[in-house]
């Protein structure tokens, strides 16, 4: 396993990694407690939570397996050269955790606080569905030959597709609405500082290693960084410029207020499309 060459990049490494945890683990917070003064999740897309869930669950298996176990350790310098360092922090295994604790409490903050006629949609379910037997079959298929490597790579592409497409029912929801209110944008400026501190962290560790196979090597944690640094901006671009925020509640939250006793999950065929079915 390669060292450090550089005493100062490391403290530098060090230091934006943590900073990129503190700020991530931070992001959820904003959220959790505007939930808790509104009582209320009208605005915050259901399907949103459901696709974050599973992505930090499959990132967390990602990362502590990588990070504690011997065997895919071994797997990944066989396949990446011996002199390369693993691509996982103390700090990724801490945030993954924490992030499906806090994923988890937001999630049920929906079946106690006002949710308006939102429900999760059919189609969210069915692709997290998918994903868990996808996921399920490729572990049968990695046991005999011991292919952790493998396997966790697998994990780690599901927590991409799920970065890339959990955004959106959000991002569609501001747009129907005209209104980024009940979305806490504390949690996009927090999320938006840990990209890019998780950014610089694997840059950091490129320049001292002269070898740019951590980017690729971990191509999880370059996209991580890339897509939500994308969906940060738009979101920005949501609440500071198209749909600044009104000092008194506006009608489509009132609209959407009504109706509190419907069933979280949309069951029905003939059931008027919400903002947050995507």
């Amino acid at each position: 396993m390669a060292s450090w060459n550089s005493f100062p990049l490391e403290i530098t490494y060090q230091t934006l990694g943590w900073l990129a945890f503190v700020s991530w683990s931070i992001s959820f917070y904003p959220q959790v407690i505007l939930n808790f003064r509104r009582k209320s999740v009208v605005g915050l897309s259901l399907d949103f939570l459901l696709l974050n869930l599973t992505k930090h669950s499959s990132y967390l298996i990602y990362n502590t397996v990588l990070y504690f176990s011997p065997a895919a350790q071994q797997q990944y310098f066989e396949k990446y050269g011996h002199e390369q360092m693993i691509p996982v922090a103390a700090n990724d295994v801490a945030f993954s955790i924490h992030a499906v604790v806090l994923t988890a409490i937001t999630l049920f903050q929906v079946f106690i606080y006002e949710r308006g006629t939102q429900t999760i949609s059919k189609i969210s379910i069915g692709i997290v569905s998918v994903v868990w037997l996808f996921a399920a079959v490729c572990v049968f298929v990695a046991l005999p030959s011991h292919s952790w490597l493998w396997l966790i790579s697998i994990f780690n592409f599901i927590q991409v597709s799920m970065t890339v497409i959990k955004y959106i029912p959000q991002a569609v929801m501001n747009f129907m609405r005209k209104s980024t209110e009940g979305f806490s944008i504390g949690n996009i400026l927090l999320d938006f500082t840990g990209g890019v501190a998780n950014y610089g962290q694997m840059a950091t560790q490129s320049i001292d290693q002269n070898s740019w196979v951590n980017f690729y090597g971990n191509i999880g944690k370059t996209l991580l960084s890339l897509v939500s640094i994308f969906f940060d901006i738009l979101f920005m671009v949501q609440h500071y410029i198209l749909y600044r925020p009104k000092k008194t509640s506006g009608i489509n939250e009132k609209a959407m207020d009504k109706g509190n006793n419907d069933p979280l999950i949309d069951s029905s065929d003939d059931h008027q499309p919400q903002a947050s079915n995507v």
